[in-house]
C-alpha cells in the first residue's frame, strides 16, 4: 500500500452548491413542484455527504465502498467524492516509553532496561491497511528491539576492547534506531528518536554484581599503579645513569626497583628506613 493524494476542493464551495440546491428545492415547493424538491434535496444531502474536516497535522483517509481513494494532508474544509468514508490518522509527533524490561546481556546476566522511542507516522495508507493497529504494533516492535539489543552486549566492563549497554550508551541507542526503523517501515512510521531511560541490573542479582564491579575496578586500579610504578622506577634508574650521580650494580637495581615498587603499589604510607651507613 502507498499513500497517494485524494481528489478534494474547497469545502465552502461545497457548502455553497447545497446552499444552492436547497433554496431551489425551498422554491421549488413554494411552486407547488414537489418533484424538483425533492430532487433538489436528494442532490444537497449528496453534495453534503462529501463535506469534510482536516484538523492540523492529520491526514483523512478516504474510502469508497472498500477501496482506498487517497489521502488529504491539507488541513481546512474539504470537498471530496460523496458517500466516502474518512478515517482519520495524526501525523504527531509521539512518544512512547517502554515498560522496564527484564532482559538477560551477552554474558547472561539479568538486567532491567527501558527506552523511549519517538515517532511519527509519514505514509497514512500503510498505517491504516498495512498493520491492524499501528500504535501497538509500535509498542510490541519497539519492546521486541530492545530486547534483542539488549542481548547483543554486556552491561558493562572495565575494558575498552568492547561495546558495552551502560558505557556506549549513545551508540546503543543509534542502533536501536536503525534496528527499530527497520521494522516499522511496514506501518509507515518514522523513527526519529530512541533512548536508554533505564539501565539497571536486575534485584536479585544487583548486590553480587555491584561486588563484582568493585572487584574488577580494584584489578583494573591496581594494573595500572603497577603499570605506573615500573614506568617510574626504571625512569628513575635510568636517570641516575645518565646524570652519573651513582654507579648501581644489578643488586643494588633490583634492591631500588623492590623499594620503589613497595613505596608507590602499597595502600599505606611507608615508612622510611634511613642508612646511615656501615661500621665496618
Amino acid at each position: 500500500m502507498k499513500e497517494t493524494k485524494a481528489w478534494h476542493i474547497s469545502g465552502f464551495i461545497g457548502i455553497i452548491i447545497v446552499l444552492i440546491f436547497l433554496a431551489l428545492a425551498a422554491v421549488s415547493f413554494f411552486l407547488k413542484s414537489p418533484i424538483l424538491g425533492i430532487i433538489g434535496i436528494i442532490i444537497a444531502i449528496f453534495v453534503a455527504t462529501g463535506i469534510t474536516i482536516v484538523q492540523p497535522n492529520q491526514a483523512s483517509i478516504i474510502m469508497f465502498f472498500g477501496h482506498y481513494i487517497g489521502s488529504i494532508r491539507k488541513s481546512g474544509l474539504f470537498l471530496t467524492l460523496p458517500f466516502s468514508s474518512r478515517n482519520i490518522v495524526t501525523l504527531r509527533v509521539r512518544n512512547f516509553n517502554s515498560q522496564k524490561l527484564k532482559v538477560n546481556d551477552i554474558e547472561g546476566n539479568p538486567i532491567e532496561i527501558a527506552a523511549v522511542i519517538v515517532f511519527k507516522v509519514v505514509d497514512a495508507a500503510k498505517a491504516t491497511f498495512d498493520v491492524d493497529n499501528y500504535s501497538e504494533f509500535v509498542e510490541i516492535q519497539s519492546e521486541t528491539a530492545i530486547r534483542h539489543i539488549a542481548s547483543k552486549y554486556p552491561y558493562d566492563t572495565f575494558e575498552n576492547a568492547q561495546t558495552t549497554l551502560r558505557g556506549n550508551a549513545p551508540e546503543v541507542s543509534d542502533e536501536l534506531q536503525h534496528e527499530l526503523q527497520d521494522r516499522l517501515n511496514v506501518a509507515g512510521v518514522d523513527v526519529i528518536e530512541t533512548r536508554l531511560t533505564h539501565l539497571a541490573y536486575s534485584t536479585e542479582v544487583a548486590q553480587a554484581m555491584l561486588q563484582r564491579q568493585q572487584a574488577a575496578a580494584i584489578i583494573s586500579a591496581r594494573k595500572k599503579i603497577v603499570e605506573g610504578a615500573v614506568g617510574m622506577a626504571q625512569e628513575a634508574i635510568e636517570q641516575l645513569e645518565n646524570d652519573n650521580v651513582v654507579e648501581l650494580d644489578d643488586e643494588r637495581k633490583i634492591n631500588m626497583i623492590n623499594n620503589l615498587m613497595v613505596a608507590i603499589v602499597s595502600d599505606k604510607g611507608t615508612q622510611p628506613v634511613i642508612n646511615t651507613g656501615s661500621l665496618y
